[in-house]
C-alpha cells in the first residue's frame, strides 16, 4: 500500500512540477533538428519514469541495446500491464511517442505531454477517425519521430502473449521505416497480479533485431504481425534455455 500511495503522490506532484518544462517544450523552435528536439522533450518523461520504477522497487534488465538503429522506427511490443510505458520510457534510449486510446486526451497535463511527445490518439469506435490517426502516425514517422505500438490491443496481465493485430503495423509499411520488436516480461508482477497494489518485480526487456523496410514491403501485414509476435516469444524462450 505504501508504494502505491508514494506512486500516486509522486505522479500527481511531478505533473504539476512539470508545467514550466511543458510550456518550454511547446515553445521549441519548429526548425530545430528532429533528433535534438525529441531528445530534449524525452528528458523529463524519462526522468519521471525512472523515479517511478525506483518507487516500485523493481529491477529492470535490458538486452539487445545494440539493435537500436538510427532514425525513426516503429517499436512493436507485447503488452503486459500498466507499467509497460514507464519501463520503456525509462530504459529505451531512443525517444518515442506511442499510440493511445482517444479517452486519454481527457487527462489534464498528461495528454499535453503526450502531444509534444508526438503520440497519436486513436478512436477505435470511429473508423474514419482511426484511419486519419494512422495517417497522422505515418506523417510523424516520415518526419523522423519513432512510435511504440502494442498490437495485442489489451494487456495480457502476465498471461500468454495474445495475437497481434496487423492494423497498427501498417505504420511501418506506409512510412518505409524498420520495425523493432520489443519483448516485455514482468511488468504485470508490479501491479496487475497484486490486487492493484504496487510491489517490486523483476522486469526484462528484450530488444530484438529490426525488420528492414524492404522485407516489410514484400510481405502481407498479417504475416508480419505473426512474425513479430514469434520473434518476441522466441527471445524469451532463448533466455529460458540459456538459464
Amino acid at each position: 500500500m505504501i508504494r502505491l500511495i508514494a506512486f500516486v503522490v509522486y505522479m500527481a506532484g511531478y505533473l504539476v512540477y512539470s508545467l514550466p518544462s511543458l510550456a518550454k517544450m511547446k515553445r521549441l523552435h519548429p526548425e530545430m533538428p528532429v533528433s535534438e528536439r525529441d531528445r530534449l522533450i524525452h528528458q523529463l518523461p524519462m526522468k519521471w519514469s525512472s523515479t517511478i520504477m525506483k518507487i516500485t522497487g523493481s529491477t529492470v534488465e535490458v538486452k539487445g541495446k545494440e539493435f537500436l538503429p538510427e532514425g525513426p522506427v516503429v517499436f512493436v511490443c507485447n503488452h503486459e500491464g500498466d507499467f509497460d510505458i514507464p519501463v520503456l520510457l525509462a530504459f529505451i534510449d531512443k525517444p518515442f511517442g506511442f499510440i493511445s486510446k482517444v479517452e486519454v486526451k481527457k487527462a489534464p497535463i498528461i495528454s499535453s505531454w503526450m502531444e509534444v511527445m508526438n503520440c497519436v490518439f486513436i478512436d477505435r469506435k470511429d473508423r474514419r477517425s482511426a484511419v486519419q490517426s494512422i495517417r497522422d502516425g505515418v506523417d510523424k514517422l516520415k518526419n523522423g519521430h519513432s512510435i511504440v505500438i502494442f498490437p495485442e490491443g489489451t494487456r495480457s496481465k502476465g498471461g500468454p502473449i495474445g495475437e497481434f493485430k496487423a492494423g497498427g503495423l501498417r505504420l511501418a509499411k506506409d512510412a518505409g521505416v524498420p520495425i523493432v520488436p520489443i519483448g516485455i516480461k514482468g511488468t504485470a508482477d508490479i501491479f496487475e497480479k497484486n490486487n492493484r497494489l504496487v510491489r517490486p518485480a523483476k522486469v526484462q526487456i528484450n530488444i530484438c533485431q529490426p525488420i528492414d523496410p524492404q522485407s516489410i514491403r514484400e510481405k502481407d501485414m498479417k504475416e508480419i504481425a505473426s512474425e513479430v509476435r514469434n520473434i518476441i516469444i522466441t527471445s524469451f524462450r532463448k533466455d529460458n534455455k540459456a538459464s
